[in-house]
């Protein structure tokens, strides 16, 4: 495993007429990571659900990096035609040279579905960013350096977070679909990495670590909501630290496609990005085709990341 010399955000290059397009950017590590891509020159879209949130956080990025260039982009990851539309939107006439698939749903007490009737954790931490990513890809390819960033967690290493029964249509567990959801995450990444191994694209896959960032507002019952500020105070990070690993996968130099980066810190909550253990059995190439072919089934969206299209059917 390669040795990572310390790092931080400081380190990050200039990024003077680059353009990162964040999801989930309104709150948490997509907040972070705007407001640090921003100090460093970059024009950074904001997407997510809510306008309101939107504008409120593009104001904070400029706060935090006067003269920032921000846009926003309302996407809802769990609306295929919505994903269409704000897609569609980016693919036209922008450039995209950073993509982060950072947005996602954790810990639902019960089994949700999206509007196109997929299960809402995976439909929404996986399938919605799949999907996106396909429709908005000549945008990336427009970039003659793209990196696309899919923040995954800890959670893939869990037993809980094989890829059989990927909707969860058997057995539904709360955090058993997150962590199906975050392995779907590195398996989509390495997949992606194979199949642009001839392009100039660069596909990584980060896990945070252990950060309080707003996914945890659904813990089911009153112990949950008593424990979950005690351990964010005693074993999380900050949102601001968990950004890093994703900054640096990102804009380092070092940083090597179909790579899984994590925090370097012993507890995993904090230090210099470093290439992390990957879950077993995530970079089994059949595994990624398998996983390719269902994201492309169950969304509708036919994805040659290498020829830059992508044709989206109605949903199976």
């Amino acid at each position: 495993m390669t040795t990572v010399n310390h790092w931080t955000p400081d380190d990050i290059p200039d990024q003077t007429g680059r353009t990162a397009l964040i999801t989930g950017a309104s709150s948490g590590i997509g907040l972070e990571t705007a407001r640090a891509l921003a100090r460093h020159g970059a024009r950074v879209i904001l997407a997510g659900r809510s306008q309101t949130r939107l504008d409120q956080a593009a104001q904070a990025v400029r706060d935090t990096a006067p003269g920032a260039r921000t846009d926003t982009l309302v996407l809802d990851l769990a609306d295929l035609s919505r994903v269409r539309d704000a897609a569609t939107r980016i693919a036209e006439t922008e450039t995209v040279d950073l993509l982060f698939n950072n947005a996602g749903v954790m810990n639902l007490p019960e089994r949700r579905t999206t509007h196109d009737g997929l299960e809402m954790t995976v439909g929404t931490n996986h399938l919605g960013h799949f999907a996106f990513d396909a429709l908005l890809w000549p945008a990336v390819l427009r970039s003659p350096a793209p990196r696309v960033v899919t923040v995954s967690a800890i959670a893939a290493r869990w037993p809980t977070g094989r890829l059989d029964d990927l909707m969860s249509e058997k057995n539904y567990r709360a955090m058993g679909a997150y962590a199906k959801s975050k392995r779907a995450n590195i398996v989509y990444t390495l997949e992606l990495a194979r199949r642009t191994a001839d392009s100039p694209v660069t596909a990584l896959a980060v896990h945070p670590g252990s950060a309080m960032t707003g996914l945890q507002q659904h813990g089911t019952g009153a112990l949950s909501r008593i424990l979950t500020p005690i351990a964010a105070r005693l074993l999380m990070g900050s949102a601001e630290g968990a950004a890093w690993p994703s900054l640096y996968a990102a804009t380092s130099p070092d940083a090597r496609t179909g790579s899984f980066i994590g925090p370097a810190a012993r507890d995993q909550t904090s230090g210099t990005p470093r290439p992390a253990r990957l879950p077993a059995g995530a970079d089994d190439p059949a595994q990624g085709a398998r996983l390719w072919a269902a994201s492309e089934q169950l969304t509708g969206v036919r994805f040659d990341p290498e020829a830059g299209t992508a044709v989206q059917d109605p949903p199976a």
